[in-house]
């Protein structure tokens, strides 16, 4: 799998993560043993970027219990998420706590508060427990003001949802990002399961075999990851099989032009 320099956090990352919202949601033995075995084969694959939030209820305790004995292999991608000034230093130190004593990437999730959470994470980052720190949102709406955080120089990556139907962020926040070194890290890749409903035929992806790809997943992550402006995207699965073939999409050769394009025909139809 490709690995890709994240902007300016100075982390290179496999180009192919995996997300925790719904799928890490979860209580009891056998459910927690089923998302360790979602990270066996994130980790057999060479996926290791993990991304998580108090937004996703137990996902953070149950990535954390899940990465004992290899976290020092993993990059933890986690967020603040609440109004709360107080509460925000409160979920952060939780957070750290169950991580190790360190976060890798932490992100102000969906802008909330986030001047004051900008100042907490300033602060763990001078201490040693944060590495870098980012801010994600999800609406064309906020596009305007997470710019205004990614000129503030005091981020160093962005969280975005990009897919062929959902391409706002290419107006503005992708050259922004350019422009900034920022890394970017691509939320929502198959359309939060709206792309993956109907597949193509075989005979439609076709054309696309000789990039690697077999499955429409990998040619939806393919087709964002082929924007070199993008570092990794971070799909949720269940499924160890699922994570393995997202996994495959994460090697060269890269889509050019032409096969972005054909690849948004099909999600259009």
């Amino acid at each position: 799998m490709e690995t890709r320099l994240l902007g300016a956090t100075g982390l290179t990352v496999p180009v192919i993560g995996m997300g925790t919202w719904r799928t890490f949601d979860v209580s009891g033995g056998a459910a927690e043993a089923e998302a360790r075995a979602v990270l066996d084969a994130a980790f057999a694959s060479g996926a290791r970027v993990f991304d998580s939030s108090p937004m996703y209820g137990k996902s953070e305790q149950v990535l954390a219990k899940g990465l004992e004995g290899r976290r020092s292999a993993a990059i933890v991608a986690t967020k603040v998420w609440t109004p709360s000034t107080e509460t925000g230093r409160e979920q952060i130190t939780r957070a750290i706590g169950w991580f190790g004593g360190h976060v890798e990437l932490y992100q102000v999730h969906n802008l909330v508060n986030w001047r004051a959470h900008l100042d907490t994470l300033d602060a763990e980052r001078a201490a040693g427990r944060v590495t870098a720190i980012g801010a994600t949102h999800y609406s064309p709406g906020a596009f305007a003001e997470l710019a205004e955080v990614m000129r503030s120089g005091r981020i160093t990556f962005v969280q975005i949802p990009y897919n062929p139907l959902e391409r706002d962020i290419e107006a503005r926040i992708l050259p922004l990002a350019a422009e900034l070194n920022l890394g970017v890290i691509l939320m929502r890749p198959f359309g939060q399961g709206r792309l993956v409903v109907q597949t193509p035929s075989a005979a439609d992806l076709a054309p696309l075999a000789a990039f690697g790809v077999t499955t429409w997943p990998q040619a939806l992550l393919k087709w964002g990851l082929s924007d070199p402006r993008c570092h990794v995207a971070i799909p949720a699965t269940s499924k160890p099989a699922r994570m393995r073939d997202n996994a495959a999409a994460g090697s060269p050769p890269w889509f050019g032009e032409d096969e972005r394009r054909y690849v948004a025909r099909l999600a259009e139809r």
